[in-house]
């Protein structure tokens, strides 16, 4: 399924987001009209798709690897020693 252009958008965000002025999660409500929390979920989403890895590869494969991180790291600290 293609992207659509909220889905673009995102992508789009995510990729230039440290030009914007003031907090991400500021620039996230006022560029996107988003919460914070469902930016994430929809990013989160979209970053296991075709679509978006052949958007923007770069971009998708650093999120998927710091995903990929953060999962680890949760992980090695939930198991018992």
């Amino acid at each position: 399924m293609p992207l659509t252009d909220r889905d673009r958008a995102i992508l789009d965000f995510e990729a230039e987001w440290r030009r914007h002025a003031g907090a991400k999660e500021e620039a996230i409500r006022a560029d996107l009209a988003l919460s914070p929390a469902r930016y994430y979920q929809l990013l989160g989403r979209l970053i296991d798709t075709t679509e978006a890895q052949e958007h923007d590869p770069m971009l998708v494969k650093r999120l998927r690897r710091v995903r990929d991180e953060r999962l680890a790291t949760q992980s090695r600290h939930a198991s018992p020693r």
